[in-house]
């Protein structure tokens, strides 16, 4: 990564567990400072304990939007700069689109986009200012693809990565790299307490209520090493040709290269159609 620095500092949010604690412990591990955001303060007293001299916590709930300015401002004060953002809090949401509430649509856009529009929006003055820095955003493989009972899910990723897709572009000419993450199923809380279900609809209970069963059974049980994931991550901040996208964990690369072999197929097959619609020559 483009940078004056030879340490990085790094603003980490959802950092009290799951990934967010594997990226602020990787980039701790490689002699860098983090700002560790978490919506309870405490949550992160054992990385103060440890690293009391390159660590400083910012207390954060991303989806309370009015804060996030004044607690960028803190972050950056905490060591004169953030050359790396990561957006790694979240949560998961299983449902059919019906059983899905606009309350639960709308807390789970403000966690997974809007706060993550509103982090990136405070960290670029001072990138730009700099000519450097990374915007690292944890979105999943349900941002590439998606299927039944992660529609809410899915459609707050989804608006990340186009989000994201045309950050990356924007922020190109100033040195800014932007990476989006697409893990599979790794060993964190996704699956346990950051898990919430839609209140059911028995006409759904075939469609949806085995992914609910298999979901209740899965903490414990993902093959994701998020420590493993952390050091792709920084893997690919430091590549000469880094990656817009970098799917994590076998299981989204096969999700990933599946659909796009469908979406080809389904592309060519009605490429006619699609090429067809043009106003005729005058």
């Amino acid at each position: 990564m483009n940078t004056n620095h030879t340490t990085r500092v790094w603003l980490v949010t959802g950092a009290s567990s799951g990934l967010g604690r594997a990226v602020a412990q990787a980039a701790l591990d490689a002699g860098d400072s983090v700002v560790a955001t978490a919506r309870k303060a405490g949550a992160l007293d054992d990385l103060v304990d440890r690293h009391p001299d390159r660590v400083a916590v910012v207390e954060l709930d991303v989806a309370d939007l009015p804060p996030i300015p004044s607690a960028v401002a803190a972050a950056t004060d905490a060591f004169g700069r953030i050359d790396v953002l990561v957006n790694s809090a979240g949560r998961a949401l299983i449902g059919a689109a019906e059983e899905t509430t606009d309350e639960e649509l709308r807390d789970l856009m403000e966690v997974h986009f809007l706060g993550p529009a509103a982090l990136v929006r405070a960290v670029l003055p001072g990138m730009r200012a700099r000519g450097s820095g990374a915007i690292v955003q944890i979105s999943s493989m349900g941002g590439r693809l998606s299927f039944a009972a992660v529609s809410a899910y899915s459609a707050t990723k989804f608006a990340l990565e186009g989000y994201s897709e045309a950050l990356a572009a924007e922020l190109a000419p100033f040195g800014i790299r932007v990476l989006i993450v697409e893990p599979g199923a790794f060993r964190t809380g996704l699956h346990g307490a950051a898990m919430r279900m839609t209140t059911p609809i028995p006409a759904y209970d075939a469609v949806v209520g085995p992914i609910r069963a298999m979901q209740a059974g899965f903490d414990g049980a993902q093959p994701g090493d998020p420590a493993k994931a952390a050091a792709a991550i920084r893997a690919a901040l430091d590549a000469a040709e880094p990656p817009l996208r970098l799917p994590l964990g076998n299981d989204a690369a096969d999700a990933v290269a599946d659909s796009l072999d469908r979406l080809r197929a389904e592309f060519l097959a009605w490429e006619p159609v699609s090429r067809g619609t043009d106003l005729d020559p005058a």
